[in-house]
């Protein structure tokens, strides 16, 4: 019989080591969102129902460009942490691991789509 303490017995178990970093870029992501989506928001309504070259001209600006670019790409990123960590959760297996990949890509994706379009756009 081994005399372990509960410490011994769950050193190896559990976490990936990476729970504290996880929860902190989450927690970064979401203030970054808390304030880049009113800024959207609002620099996006201004612009909204104009015609293709009131909003090249609009997006020509540096400030409404980088706004709009920085809040697709911090929050396709929050999405990504998000839903990797849904899947983890709910989804066990290749099933998951093949999800977590199709996640990932799709994210990145569209947020590398969103950013390429905005500096088109830009240009």
């Amino acid at each position: 019989m081994r005399y372990l303490t509960d410490r011994k017995r769950a050193v190896g178990m559990g976490a990936a080591k990476s729970g504290t970093e996880h929860h902190w870029s989450m927690q970064v992501s979401s203030i970054a969102l808390l304030i880049l989506v009113p800024l959207f928001v609002f620099t996006f309504g201004s612009a909204l129902g104009g015609t293709y070259e009131e909003i090249t001209a609009y997006y020509s600006r540096p400030f409404p460009a980088i706004v709009a670019a920085l809040t697709m790409w911090v929050g396709m990123m929050h999405f990504k942490s998000g839903a990797q960590t849904m899947i983890e959760d709910y989804v066990h297996g290749l099933k998951g691991r093949l999800t977590i990949i199709l996640v990932n890509c799709l994210s990145y994706a569209v947020a590398a789509t969103s950013v390429y379009a905005l500096i088109r756009l830009a240009l």
